[in-house]
């Protein structure tokens, strides 16, 4: 069984459709990197798979799981998929730590005992104990956003998923969440990505999926993405071209 199923995902605003037709599935283990152009529906796509946008055709299951079925409780549903946002999305009046185990014992009922001890082990694991008793505020956004990870492994995710988690760093500071990224793929974490860093799509993923105007245009292994550009779509050619001018 796939642990993320996406079959035919259409989703409307008002009469703008911004998914049509979406389908994909992910294995356990799988790191996939979904990049386009901006506009292009990926990361709607992917808060869809974390039922933070309502979709009003297909289905999304995860492990097992069916968004469409009404008897799903999303809330325990959200806490099982973890999910790191371009903005950290961290409460600034809360301590790193007080932020890693309020979810954990709201949420999933842990005692606080519990709560702080998954929460240290994360910290350490992102390279950020010493930062605990610190406010968001007071870390850069490397660390910030290292630390929106560690939230997110504190409720033992089966799976975690990134929407351009690096976008609003300066360039010196994606190296060190790319590289919390790298290990986490390397000791099997389910991976879903959406992000314009093409050297960790290489280095890291094992699938691409190039989106354009909602729809999927390419949904490959990622060598092949790569290794064989003259037969890929157009749009995901030129895409390639800009990025790497950029870079």
């Amino acid at each position: 069984m796939p642990m993320i199923d996406i079959q035919h995902i259409s989703k409307w605003y008002g009469d703008f459709q911004v998914l049509t037709d979406c389908t994909t599935t992910i294995k356990k283990g799988d790191v996939v990197v979904v990049c386009g152009p901006s506009g292009s529906g990926k990361s709607t796509l992917i808060k869809t798979v974390n039922a933070l946008e309502p979709f009003q055709k297909g289905d999304i299951i995860v492990d097992g799981v069916s968004l469409k079925d009404p008897k799903t409780n999303l809330a325990k549903f959200r806490s099982r998929v973890g999910m790191v946002f371009q903005h950290f999305e961290l409460f600034p009046h809360m301590t790193v730590l007080e932020n890693l185990t309020i979810a954990q014992v709201k949420v999933l009922k842990r005692n606080m005992t519990d709560a702080r001890a998954k929460a240290t082990q994360y910290l350490e694991r992102v390279g950020l104990l010493a930062h605990k008793d610190k406010f968001p505020g007071q870390l850069s956004g490397g660390q910030q956003q290292r630390v929106a990870i560690a939230r997110g492994l504190c409720m033992d995710p089966i799976c975690m998923l990134f929407d351009e988690p690096t976008s609003a760093l300066d360039p010196e500071m994606v190296g060190e969440v790319l590289d919390v990224m790298v290990q986490l793929a390397n000791e099997g974490m389910t991976m879903m990505c959406v992000t314009h860093e093409m050297g960790f799509a290489k280095k890291v993923s094992n699938r691409l999926i190039f989106m354009d105007q909602g729809q999927i245009l390419e949904d490959c292994a990622t060598s092949e993405f790569f290794g064989n550009l003259h037969v890929r779509h157009e749009r995901a050619k030129q895409f390639l071209d800009k990025i790497q001018a950029v870079h």
